[in-house]
C-alpha cells in the first residue's frame, strides 16, 4: 500500500472517530437537557403563575387608583420582597440538603430537612412580622410621600396571612423539586393563578371591594396552593422521602440554622437590591410616577425572572444531586448545558421586551406619564433580562454545592458596594433620575456575574467539592430505623 492510500485510510479514520466523538457529544447534551427540563419545566410553570398572582393583583389595584398602585408598590417592592428574599434564601438550604441527599440514596433524610425548614422558616417569618404591622410609620421614617406612605401601611397589613403560605409553598418546592416531583406544583400553581384572577373580578369588581378585594383573593388563592402541596405529601406520593413527623426535626438544628442563614443571606441581597433601588426613585421628582413606573418594569423583570429562577433550581439539583453521586466530571458538563440554554432563552425575552416596549405599562395602569416613563425604561429592562440568564444560574450551581456564603459576600460588594452608590451618584447628580438608578443596577449585576464566571467555571475543583458534599453528608446523617439515632456529630 502506498503512502497516498496510508493517508487516506488515516483520514477516513481521523473523520469517523471526529464523527463519533460529535454524536456522543450530542447524545450527551440531549440527555442533559432532558434532566435539566424535568427539573425546569414545572418549576418554570410554577413560579410564573404564582408571582403571577401578584402581578395580576397589582394590575386590578393599578386600575383602581394611582396612589393605592404606589402603596402597592411600595409594600410589595421593599416589604414583601425584603421578606420573601430571606425566606427563598433560607429554603434554598433545603433544597441543597435534599438534593445532596437524594443523589447520595438518602433518601429517608429528605422529610427531616424539610420539617427544620419549616420551624426555622415559621420562626424567622414571625420575627418580621412587624415589617408589614408598622408598614405606615416605616415607610414615612423612609421618606416617602405621606398619602403613598399611608395606602402602603394599610396594604401591608393585608398581606400578613399571605406571607405565611411562603414558610411551606417555598419549603415544599424545594423538597419535590429536589427528588423531580415538582410536576404537582406546575399542576398547582396554574390552578392557583386561574382561581385568582376569577377571584380577583368577583371581590374587585362585582361585589366592588377594591383594594381589599384584591388582598382577600390574593392570600385566598395562595393558601390553596399549600393545601395541595399538604394532600400531595401526606397523602403516600413521596414514600420513601416522607416518613411522618418526628422528633428528629428538632436536632441538630443549629447546623441547619447556620446553612439556612448564610442561604437566606446570599439570596436575599439579589432580592432586596431591587427594593432598595425602589426606595431611591421614591425620592426623585414626580415620586408617585417614579416609584410606579419603576416597580412595573422591575415586576416584568421579575415575572421573566421566575423562568431564570427555574433554570436556578434545575441547576441546584443538578449540580446537588452529582455532588452526591461523587460526579465531578457530571458536574461541570451540567453548568456548561445549562448556561447555554438558559442564555438562548435570554435573548428571546430580550427582544420581547424591545419589541412590546410602551405597550407594557398598560397593562397595569391607565396613566400615561407612567406608561411613558416605562418605554423609556424599556432598554434597561432588556438588558436586565438578558443579565437574568447568566448570573441565577450561576447562583444555582453555588448553592448546590452548598457555597452561599462565598457568593452571600460577592453579592454584597457588587450590589451594596458597587451597584447602589452608583446608582445613586447618576440618579442624583444628573439629569437621568430613575434611568441612571437603573444603570447603577446593572453595574452591579454585571459585577456579580464577572465574579461568579470566574469562581464558578475557572476556579472551582469540582472533585474537592465532592469530598466536602461526603462530609456534610455524613454530619447530617441519622439512620432510618424510626427512632432517627445520630451516627456522627
Amino acid at each position: 500500500m502506498d503512502y497516498g492510500m496510508k493517508a487516506k485510510l488515516l483520514q477516513h479514520e481521523e473523520e469517523e472517530e471526529e464523527e463519533e466523538e460529535d454524536g456522543d457529544l450530542k447524545r450527551r447534551i440531549w440527555d442533559e437537557s432532558k434532566k435539566i427540563w424535568r427539573v425546569a419545566l414545572p418549576s418554570i410553570i410554577a413560579r410564573v403563575t404564582s408571582f403571577g398572582t401578584l402581578v395580576v393583583t397589582q394590575s386590578f389595584i393599578g386600575h383602581i387608583s394611582d396612589i393605592d398602585l404606589a402603596g402597592y408598590a411600595l409594600v410589595q417592592t421593599l416589604a414583601i420582597r425584603f421578606i420573601n428574599g430571606l425566606l427563598v434564601g433560607m429554603s434554598s438550604a433545603t433544597e441543597t440538603l435534599c438534593g445532596q441527599s437524594f443523589g447520595a440514596g438518602q433518601h429517608h433524610m429528605m422529610g427531616i430537612h424539610l420539617q427544620r425548614s419549616w420551624v426555622i422558616d415559621l420562626i424567622t417569618i414571625t420575627i418580621l412580622l412587624p415589617i408589614l404591622i408598622f408598614g405606615t410609620q416605616i415607610f414615612k421614617l423612609l421618606g416617602e410621600e405621606e398619602s403613598i406612605a399611608n395606602s402602603g401601611g394599610y396594604i401591608s397589613l393585608w398581606f400578613i396571612p399571605f406571607i405565611y403560605n411562603y414558610v411551606f409553598s417555598l419549603t415544599i418546592q424545594m423538597y419535590l423539586q429536589a427528588q423531580v416531583k415538582n410536576m404537582i406544583i406546575a399542576w398547582l400553581a396554574t390552578f392557583q393563578f386561574f382561581i385568582h384572577i376569577l377571584l380577583s373580578i368577583l371581590f374587585v369588581h362585582k361585589l366592588n371591594m377594591g383594594v381589599a378585594g384584591a388582598m382577600i383573593a390574593l392570600s385566598t388563592t395562595s393558601w390553596l396552593l399549600v393545601i395541595g402541596e399538604f394532600i400531595y405529601i401526606f397523602g403516600g406520593w413521596c414514600p420513601h422521602s416522607w416518613k411522618g413527623f418526628t422528633i428528629a426535626a428538632f436536632k441538630d438544628l443549629v447546623p441547619a440554622v447556620k446553612l439556612s442563614i448564610s442561604s437566606g443571606v446570599m439570596v436575599c441581597l439579589e432580592f432586596w437590591y431591587n427594593a432598595v433601588l425602589v426606595l431611591l426613585a421614591g425620592y426623585t421628582e414626580d415620586a408617585g410616577v417614579a416609584i410606579s413606573a419603576f416597580s412595573i418594569c422591575l415586576n416584568i423583570n421579575m415575572w421573566e425572572f421566575t423562568i431564570s429562577l427555574a433554570f436556578l433550581g434545575a441547576a441546584c439539583v443538578r449540580v446537588a444531586n452529582e455532588l452526591g453521586r461523587g460526579n465531578a466530571k457530571a458536574v461541570r458538563f451540567s453548568v456548561d448545558v445549562l448556561l447555554g440554554t438558559s442564555i438562548a432563552i435570554g435573548v428571546f425575552f430580550f427582544v420581547l421586551c424591545l419589541v412590546f416596549r410602551r405597550k407594557l405599562a398598560y397593562l397595569f395602569t391607565d396613566d400615561v406619564r407612567v406608561a411613558d416613563t416605562v418605554s423609556d425604561l424599556s432598554l434597561l429592562l432588556s438588558f436586565s433580562v438578558l443579565l437574568n440568564s447568566i448570573y441565577p444560574i450561576l447562583s444555582g450551581v453555588a448553592i448546590g454545592a452548598g457555597m452561599q456564603a462565598t457568593v452571600a459576600v460577592i453579592n454584597l460588594v457588587s450590589y451594596y458596594l458597587i451597584g447602589i452608590p452608583f446608582g445613586a451618584l447618576l440618579g442624583y447628580t444628573t439629569s437621568l433620575q430613575v434611568k441612571g438608578i437603573w444603570i447603577g443596577m446593572i453595574g452591579g449585576i454585571v459585577a456579580q456575574t464577572i465574579t461568579l464566571v470566574y469562581m464558578i467555571i475557572w476556579r472551582t475543583n469540582w472533585d474537592d467539592e465532592v469530598k466536602k458534599v461526603s462530609e456534610r453528608l455524613g454530619k447530617f446523617y441519622l439512620k432510618s430505623d424510626g427512632n432517627y439515632e445520630q451516627l456522627s456529630n
